[in-house]
């Protein structure tokens, strides 16, 4: 495609951690996030709840940080950013990438500000979450606008909330599944091994208020277990047991626990960085429930630093920058708005298999 004339800045959101498992650094990180999830238990007061909350889950997030020697989604997320600088700019283009934060420094709202001050035309938010959540990607967007209003600036605005759909980027998933299970000497059509997907939860509310998260789940993982071959696959979900509200289901510990296969090649499909989920929830505490019940647990790594997925990041941006016409995208339904485009757009799904799954 034909670089644009106007300076463009990308704003490439994520969840962010803290690199340092500290009260100090972890407890008001634990509070932003419970904070903008207030509305999950609107009857007590917010900032009160999220504070109790924070501090009754921060020695078990402390250890999890320590176990793993701190969280490395932050350096491998501002990677991805110059990547996709290097690459915009490689193609001509007259860019400003921005690596910026939902719940750790820096902030979106301090990367819209140094936007503006760069004198960018075109703002492109890209929030790094392959499917649509509430709490992740609409959020981010809602953070970007916020931005903006809050110092009465007025870009030029593009955004997209999901993209698994993309028919390259499906491809890509699959071959790096693919080739992992080849480097382990895996069979993924075998009988006896199962393609297992570990999705992060999301609190069945949102998805009572119409965002198809869980939908967009079964889809992806569906899609990627017949592109890799996989005879047998499932889908089970990293839930957040310290809220007392309904998640999505099944608990990937319930679904192990009764499937037949002996063993898992474990895909972390909702991330495309290494984080806690994934180093200490999957790598330390489902891996040793699995391998208790007398499991092959094989995790399938995040392709974050993989050339491909930075190529596939910039193809989007060209993609939103000159317009959705010819391209695999449409308006967003989860995260309404002018100039927001998704790979799922108004596209009609079945109803999901996992939103409230009996146990």
């Amino acid at each position: 495609m034909k670089s644009p004339t106007e300076r463009v800045g990308v704003l490439v959101i994520n969840f962010g951690e803290p690199g340092e498992p500290s009260v100090e650094v972890i407890e008001p990180f634990l509070e932003r996030i419970f904070l903008q999830n207030a509305g999950l238990e609107p009857t007590e007061s917010a900032r009160e709840r999220a504070r109790q909350l924070a501090t009754d889950r921060a020695p078990g997030l402390i250890d999890e940080y320590r176990a793993i020697g701190g969280s490395p989604l932050n350096a491998q997320a501002d990677a991805q950013t110059a990547a996709l600088d290097s690459v915009l700019r490689s193609r001509g283009w007259d860019v400003r990438t921005y690596s910026a934060f939902q719940f750790t420094a820096p902030f979106v709202e301090d990367k819209v500000r140094e936007a503006a001050a760069d004198g960018v035309d075109v703002l492109v938010a890209l929030p790094i979450y392959p499917m649509c959540g509430q709490s992740t990607t609409v959020a981010a967007l809602e953070s970007a606008r916020a931005a903006m209003d809050a110092i009465g600036w007025r870009p030029r605005f593009v955004a997209v909330s999901g993209w698994h759909h993309h028919p390259a980027y499906a491809t890509f998933r699959a071959d790096h599944v693919r080739a992992f299970a080849a480097s382990r000497g895996l069979d993924p059509s075998d009988t006896d091994t199962l393609l297992y997907f570990s999705a992060h939860g999301t609190p069945l509310k949102y998805l009572d208020e119409g965002n198809r998260y869980d939908r967009y789940v079964e889809e992806h993982t569906r899609e990627i277990a017949r592109n890799v071959g996989a005879r047998n696959y499932a889908v089970g979900f990293q839930n957040h047991a310290n809220r007392q509200i309904r998640w999505t289901q099944p608990a990937n510990e319930d679904l192990i626990r009764r499937v037949e296969e002996s063993r898992l090649i474990v895909v972390p499909i909702s991330f495309m960085h290494e984080q806690s989920e994934t180093l200490a929830e999957l790598d330390r505490g489902l891996a040793t429930f699995a391998e208790g019940l007398g499991k092959e647990f094989h995790r399938v790594p995040v392709p974050h630093d993989d050339p491909r997925f930075v190529r596939f990041l910039a193809d989007l941006v060209e993609l939103l920058v000159q317009g959705p016409r010819s391209g695999p995208i449409g308006a967003c339904r989860c995260a309404p708005g002018a100039g927001i485009w998704c790979t799922n757009g108004q596209r009609d799904l079945p109803p999901s298999p996992y939103a409230s799954l009996a146990l």
